[in-house]
């Protein structure tokens, strides 16, 4: 099993220090900013609308910026050294931004990448995710720097599966260790740090998957972490939007990340399954029908995008957007596979589902009982004689 591990990013602006690298991007075309090194303060209030900073009431907005803001991201997720994580730690670290990224070893290749590539401000934390007692050294950690202003956003990054497989064929401690590390840990990371959340008005940002919203065949243990994940996050957006916390969903596309795309990875967990499997229901299903649906996700993985630049823009638009989406789909072609799930019948998504991403093949004793006088489905039409 994989250990998790969480990242963290903080952010502290002063008022009256000159606007960090990225500004000028978000300034350009505003009247009265051409030339003119603005402070956080006018920055944001040039680009946010007129009178946003007045509903939001001066002590949550205002007080975040005078004298600074503080802004908080922690990531949950399989390791910081890869992935959305480490492309995200970077990216914000690049804004300026004060960044605690947590890694499961501070000496892994992934942690000696960030501390290259970032700015001396990063700073590395090791952190499971799956460890209550890592969770609160994080918050403690946490909390004595943003004590005066509060938390300005959690981002859930959490993500775990080496499970391609039916769900019967799946262990069942594979679907607690989904729901550990998906959902749980999410859960209480996001419980740890709500006061400090609540008290900023800020934001949580979780990055979930489609999975979880359809049955993509062969992931029953990931999708029903995901499922559950996503409905906590909407019922966090509803009773927390009293308290001025906005709460955003993110559904990405099929992206390079970590060990999803390796093949050799992906061969090991196969194995281990069939190891695993009882006698008769590996004969049941057959070892071909495991090999085949391991070709099929290997193939499919092998058309992930690389580029995770639109992911990490999802979750930095949710972060500081005026007016964050509840729900964000980067990637190629996600609005027609949601277009499908909500507008067309199930029968239809599912045949789509199975047509790009894995169509498995008929397991060994179904097809027994068809030549048995079995068939699944409707009955064919009687032949006129």
């Amino acid at each position: 099993m994989k250990a998790v591990g969480s990242l963290g990013c903080v952010v502290r602006w002063f008022k009256n220090v000159p606007a960090p690298r990225w500004l000028p991007n978000l300034t350009a075309g505003l009247p009265g900013t051409a030339g003119t090194p603005l402070g956080v303060a006018a920055v944001l209030e040039a680009v946010l609308p007129s009178g946003w900073m007045n509903r939001r009431g001066t002590r949550h907005l205002g007080s975040c910026l005078a004298p600074w803001l503080s802004l908080s991201l922690l990531w949950a997720l399989a390791g910081c050294d890869s992935g959305f994580g480490k492309q995200a730690a970077c990216h914000l670290d690049s804004m300026g931004f004060k960044v605690f990224a947590s890694v499961l070893d501070l000496q892994s290749a992934g942690a000696k990448e960030l501390r290259q590539r970032c700015s001396p401000s990063l700073t590395l934390l090791q952190m499971d995710l799956t460890k209550p007692e890592d969770i609160r050294k994080a918050q403690q950690l946490v909390q004595p720097q943003t004590a005066s202003a509060g938390l300005w956003g959690l981002v859930n990054n959490a993500g775990f599966d080496d499970t391609i497989a039916d769900a019967e064929l799946s262990p069942l401690c594979k679907f607690r260790t989904c729901m550990d590390v998906n959902f749980f840990g999410t859960l209480e990371l996001t419980k740890a740090l709500l006061p400090l959340l609540r008290s900023a008005r800020g934001r949580i940002v979780t990055v979930s998957s489609p999975a979880g919203d359809m049955p993509y065949p062969c992931l029953a243990a990931y999708g029903a972490s995901k499922a559950a994940l996503t409905l906590l996050m909407d019922t966090f957006r509803s009773e927390l939007e009293p308290w001025g916390v906005k709460v955003s969903v993110i559904l990405p596309g099929y992206f390079k990340t970590g060990t999803s795309c390796n093949p050799a990875y992906w061969h090991e967990k196969k194995e281990q399954l069939l190891a695993s499997l009882p006698a008769d229901l590996l004969q049941a299903y057959g070892e071909e029908y495991i090999h085949e649906i391991n070709k099929q996700f290997v193939k499919f993985m092998k058309t992930a995008n690389e580029d995770l630049s639109l992911v990490v823009n999802s979750i930095t638009d949710a972060l500081i957007s005026a007016s964050p989406a509840a729900r964000y789909y980067p990637g190629a072609g996600m609005w027609l596979i949601y277009f499908i799930h909500h507008y067309l019948p199930s029968i239809i998504r599912d045949l789509f589902l199975k047509a790009f991403f894995i169509n498995q093949k008929l397991p060994r004793a179904a097809g027994d009982t068809r030549t048995n006088g079995w068939v699944i489905g409707p009955s064919p039409c009687p032949v006129p004689q």
